[in-house]
């Protein structure tokens, strides 16, 4: 009885320990839902908004992980494609339907482009890949700054003055994007009991998460899972193990770019200069919290993390405010949280791996030790 008692508390503390992440949202959600005071129905319209404008884009994590690149801070490059894509498309007034679907293919191109780049350059930082990609999102930030507030207008032409800056080069800080707000997830809507469903946003995104499931068993994507689990063991059995991680990372920059139009089509306005930068890391962080990690991520991950991440941040700026008086406080701490989350969930998955090689090498001394006394 006691072996059977320790044995369930011992798997009760590994799955605490597994979704400590999870965990931790929920207790956040359960405290400051009370204080929020926000009706169910509301809290619902805004979780399915979220969810159809975030989850195609966190979608587009899962390819590297596993191919065993880690989360990749590289998808703010499809981010800012798809921005370039619709900069165009606003200019050449193309909206509605047709408008997304032109900025969707426009994207796809840049985004293989600069994936190809971003891939070529992690090959060569391999154990180092998402600092590296975090690193050349900066960089490719910048030369996105360079193309649209100098070239646009100048090398690049802009025909109409609504969009180009009044020195008659450069893009505004925010481009209009009102006339495909929700054309997307007004197609095909539901209202079930008060609550918005944009269906053909949803059906989109199950889609992609038929064609994930169905990718994990060609042949190309048992390699990626072979690569993700050992390099050298997959190069021995003749896998092309750089060109599988840089197919994996341009795989994951296209999809990211198709993810940011379904976003800013949704939003229905786009900064020009910072919709994209901070995209990476709220992604990044929702997965997380879903309880993925470094080497391990699911589908069921990111409609969990969606789901928490996004509670969040609709509830903890009214709760912040009701708390201390200070609707900032709810914003400063929903910030917080996204970095922090990052952190733990790393620091964790360090601790993990490096638990387990000294299990390992426990193991192999207990094994050498048996082999001598023989």
């Amino acid at each position: 009885m006691n072996d059977k008692n320790t044995s369930a508390s011992r798997k009760a503390l590994s799955f605490m320990g597994y979704n400590a992440v999870p965990i931790m949202f929920i207790i956040i959600i359960i405290v400051c839902r009370p204080f929020a005071g926000f009706s169910p129905t509301f809290l619902l319209n805004e979780i399915v908004t979220r969810m159809s404008r975030n989850a195609f884009l966190i979608l587009s994590l899962l390819i590297p992980i596993m191919a065993g690149m880690g989360l990749n801070f590289g998808m703010t490059l499809g981010a800012m494609a798809a921005e370039i894509a619709l900069i165009f498309t606003s200019d050449w007034q193309i909206w509605g339907i047709p408008g997304i679907v032109l900025a969707m293919i426009m994207s796809i191109p840049i985004s293989a482009v600069l994936g190809i780049v971003c891939g070529k350059i992690l090959n060569a930082a391999k154990g180092r890949e998402m600092i590296t990609s975090y690193i050349i999102s900066f960089f490719m930030n910048g030369v996105y700054q360079l193309i649209v507030l100098y070239m646009m207008g100048t090398v690049i032409p802009i025909i109409h003055n609504n969009i180009k800056l009044p020195r008659g080069y450069g893009v505004r800080s925010s481009v209009d994007l009102t006339r495909i707000r929700k054309s997307l997830d007004n197609v095909l809507s539901l209202n079930v009991a008060g609550v918005k469903i944009p269906l053909l946003t949803i059906l989109i995104i199950i889609a992609m998460c038929l064609v994930i499931v169905w990718f994990r068993r060609t042949k190309l994507g048992q390699d990626m899972r072979a690569v993700g689990q050992d390099m050298e063991v997959a190069r021995a059995a003749g896998i092309d193990v750089e060109r599988t991680r840089l197919i994996s990372i341009v795989i994951s920059t296209v999809l990211a770019g198709i993810g940011m139009v379904i976003y800013l089509q949704n939003m229905g306005d786009m900064a020009t200069y910072s919709s994209h930068s901070q995209i990476g890391m709220f992604c990044i962080a929702a997965l997380l919290v879903g309880g993925a990690s470094v080497d391990r991520a699911s589908i069921g991950n990111v409609f969990l993390g969606v789901i928490l991440f996004h509670t969040m941040f609709i509830l903890a700026p009214k709760a912040g405010a009701v708390i201390t008086g200070n609707a900032v406080i709810g914003e400063y701490f929903r910030v917080f949280v996204s970095y922090g989350v990052i952190t733990i969930a790393l620091v964790m998955y360090e601790t993990r791996k490096r638990r387990a090689k000294a299990g390992m090498g426990l193991e192999l001394e207990r094994a050498q030790r048996e082999e001598a006394s023989r």
